[in-house]
């Protein structure tokens, strides 16, 4: 009886974050390989150590920005969704639908992949010191990793929340294992790598949109608590609060992990290192040598699991929206997890981490995130002029989405002359989704499409034992 009463319990997400979950998803999202990839993508694209500092201090300062965009969009829309249903709401479908094309096949793979290769790398570091990890053992951990997050939230949402907030102290443990040492030695007086910081003989403007691209990437993740919306518990408080204090932490702690990298390793150090953490501990303590690579390796571990974790509920929100296929909002009648969504990523991300490379794939994806973040904000400001009798309870001045939109959309622009290859790719993965919605979106589907694809749908509910969401949690 129990049990048959379990599964008769109404089938949606329940509100299970809550601020100290909000927290641990944005830190946990935020804090993972870029702070230990990027700082090498950073300095070889800005061309001196100074020039690099003010780097990632420019795009902690433009994600504040964005994360209180982003915050006072999560009080005035109250779905889930993120950037989709932002752009959605203040936009229109086809801007939307553009974006999850793009999203699909690839931003989410494309970033997926890259941290998971961080992932399969790091974690190999230690049994293969001095030299280079094979490749072909790389790639294999990194997928292993990236499957069993997969398993771990089809299987249950409080697991995975639960494992996101232990994974991300270990994360501030990583960064404290860097910022405390370096720091000892920089009040010691060991200064020397500093001198010359801002030498124009290696500064190469037309590259500092790809250094800003690396740099953003480590930012990345302010924007995860937008995907959960309707999860979390108090939204109106908790996103704001949640967002504001995430930001500040991984600011200050970002500057410090890049002021200790440098104060212990030389420019050209960090440019040959291909684990730049991993050169830092040989070069600080002999002793740490092996532990940091496995810490650095558990923080790309909670990355991944903040990343499946949101896009997921992005898949499930378009679904429900009518711009996804319907078997995409439903959710597992027991484990209440969107189940099918979870797994949609699974052929995509195994082909990138297959075939890619961490660089070539940052650059791909991040054409697409920035240009739709962009557009996101840009509907802030339309939703402002639509509804100004909607009293938000917090709200930024106006000036932040401006910025911050002008920012987005002019460093997007200047990419295509930094890496036109890598950036015309990802613009005609966006442009391709033109013709799929007015052939299949815009236009009803014609019987000939519909009945199959009912048919497959019901066949593969049964088989996933996953039931449309009964009531609406917004």
């Amino acid at each position: 009886m129990g049990k048959d009463k379990k599964e008769q319990e109404p089938v949606f997400l329940r509100k299970k974050i809550t601020l100290l979950r909000a927290f641990s998803l944005l830190i946990g999202s935020m804090i993972g390989s870029g702070i230990f990839i990027s700082p090498k993508g950073v300095l070889k694209n800005s061309g001196s150590v100074g020039l690099s500092l003010v780097v990632w201090f420019a795009c902690g300062v433009l994600s504040m920005f964005g994360a209180l965009c982003y915050a006072e969009l999560g009080t005035r829309i109250t779905k889930s969704g993120g950037h989709y249903i932002y752009i959605l709401e203040t936009l229109g479908r086809l801007p939307s639908f553009l974006f999850l094309w793009a999203e699909f096949f690839a931003i989410r793979p494309a970033n997926s992949a890259v941290i998971s290769l961080a992932f399969g790398s790091y974690m190999l570091e230690p049994f293969f010191a001095p030299c280079e990890p094979p490749v072909p053992a790389v790639k294999l951990v990194s997928l292993l990793g990236y499957y069993m997050i997969l398993a771990l939230n089809s299987w249950s949402v409080t697991w995975s929340g639960q494992l996101q907030t232990a994974l991300s102290v270990v994360k501030l443990l990583a960064l404290a294992l860097i910022i405390v040492p370096g720091m000892m030695l920089l009040a010691q007086g060991h200064t020397e790598n500093f001198e010359d910081a801002f030498d124009r003989q290696s500064l190469v403007l037309d590259k500092l949109p790809l250094a800003f691209y690396a740099g953003m990437f480590a930012y990345s993740g302010w924007f995860q608590t937008s995907f959960v919306r309707e999860e979390l518990v108090r939204p109106e408080r908790n996103i704001p609060l949640a967002v504001i204090v995430s930001v500040i932490t991984v600011i200050v702690g970002y500057m410090l992990t890049n002021v200790s990298y440098y104060t212990v390793l030389e420019s050209r150090d960090v440019l040959a290192s291909p684990a730049v953490a991993v050169s830092f501990a040989q070069q600080a303590f002999k002793s740490l040598t092996s532990v940091i690579p496995i810490l650095v390796s558990l923080s790309c571990f909670g990355t991944m699991n903040g990343g499946i974790f949101t896009f997921s509920r992005t898949l499930f929100v378009a679904s429900r929206e009518g711009q996804w296929p319907p078997l995409f909002s439903m959710i597992h009648i027991r484990r209440h997890t969107p189940l099918p969504a979870v797994m949609l990523m699974f052929p995509l991300v195994t082909t990138m981490v297959c075939i890619g490379d961490i660089y070539h794939l940052l650059n791909f994806f991040s054409f697409s995130r920035w240009l739709f973040i962009g557009l996101a904000t840009l509907g802030l400001i339309v939703h402002r002029c639509r509804h100004p009798e909607l009293q938000s309870p917090f709200k930024v001045p106006l000036f932040i989405p401006i910025s911050f939109t002008i920012i987005c959309l002019f460093t997007v622009a200047m990419s295509f002359y930094s890496d036109p290859v890598n950036i015309s790719i990802g613009c005609a993965i966006v442009l391709s989704g033109f013709p799929v919605y007015y052939l299949i979106i815009h236009k009803q589907m014609s019987d000939c499409f519909r009945s199959p694809l009912y048919y497959l749908t019901h066949k593969l509910q049964l088989l996933l034992e996953v039931v449309q969401q009964e009531i609406k949690t917004y």
